[in-house]
């Protein structure tokens, strides 16, 4: 089923996250025991799998995204992967919008995999939504090599630079940097 939302991915001109990111989300939601996740970026499905097979069995993955035809592609590959649709909430719309509206530490793990101009929006509101001892991870930080080159760079990887640090110096989180894919920032807060 991940090799079905990956070629769906493809076609839409979305990228999904590598087989070893895929593996490390796996492991990072088991390891917080993760009943609560929010996914800012459904895509077609790819993480959310992998989010899934490591959360509680009475565990749901609530996940935004602004397109709702990729939410069609990801309802298809979870319940084709043996998840009931009790275990998936699919919320359409800009991730700012929707956020929000989300429950003040409610959620074991944030992932964050969206809209690269926003990420210190998504950090902030993952600030909000996590209870203590719950875990936030922004994907692809290493934005194809381009955080670490010191030659003139786009918004985009500019914002990855100011949230690298901000992580960094926030004293309510514990970071590390996981090279695996494009770069896996996680934090657990404190």
């Amino acid at each position: 089923m991940l090799r079905w939302a990956r070629d769906r991915a493809r076609e839409a001109g979305l990228r999904s996250v590598s087989p070893g990111t895929g593996a490390a989300l796996r492991l990072l939601a088991a390891t917080v025991d993760a009943k609560a996740v929010a996914e800012i970026g459904t895509g077609t499905g790819v993480s959310g799998i992998h989010l899934l097979h490591g959360m509680r069995p009475d565990g749901v993955l609530t996940t935004v995204d602004p397109e709702p035809e990729h939410q069609q592609f990801a309802r298809q590959a979870f319940r084709a992967s043996g998840f009931a649709s009790n275990r998936a909430r699919f919320i359409p719309g800009r991730a700012l919008d929707v956020l929000p509206r989300l429950a003040d530490a409610g959620y074991d793990l944030v992932f964050c995999d969206g809209d690269r101009q926003e990420v210190m929006d998504y950090f902030a509101e993952s600030l909000r939504l996590l209870r203590p001892g719950g875990l936030v991870v922004f994907e692809g930080v290493f934005a194809n090599g381009r955080t670490v080159d010191s030659g003139p760079q786009p918004t985009e990887v500019l914002r990855l630079r100011e949230l690298l640090r901000a992580v960094r110096e926030t004293q309510e989180l514990v970071p590390s940097l996981l090279p695996v894919g494009d770069g896996l920032l996680c934090a657990v807060k404190r």
